[in-house]
């Protein structure tokens, strides 16, 4: 399955990251950019600070981190939810790397290639 490399699909992708982020964790991004290159959409991100996050930080590290992993998780079915409702599109896997210090994450969403038989 092949993309439209147009900006305004482009801003519509990153229009659904912000909803679903926003949905999670109350508030969207501060940086927010969407590639796409053959059967690979990616969104290079930069997110808010959550307070909450903070303050485990300090009282209870280890179990910040168990969090920020499971939100990373349930962000990537999220994602894949809404771009194969919304989009039509049909994906392959969701990849996220989220770096809590800097808070940083990057999204690749793998399409299927619907020109193989498998």
């Amino acid at each position: 399955m092949s993309l439209v490399d147009s900006n305004e699909y482009k801003k519509k992708l990153c229009h659904l990251y912000n909803e679903v982020s926003k949905e999670l964790f109350g508030f969207g991004t501060t940086l927010l950019k969407a590639s796409i290159d053959q059967n690979i959409v990616t969104f290079l991100a930069r997110h808010r600070r959550s307070p909450r996050s903070t303050a485990l930080e300090g009282e209870a590290p280890t179990l910040k981190h168990e969090v920020d992993f499971y939100m990373s998780s349930i962000y990537k079915k999220r994602m894949r939810e809404r771009l194969e409702q919304e989009f039509g599109l049909s994906i392959e896997a969701v990849l996220r790397d989220y770096d809590p210090a800097t808070q940083w994450a990057i999204t690749n969403v793998i399409l299927k290639d619907t020109t193989k038989s498998t």
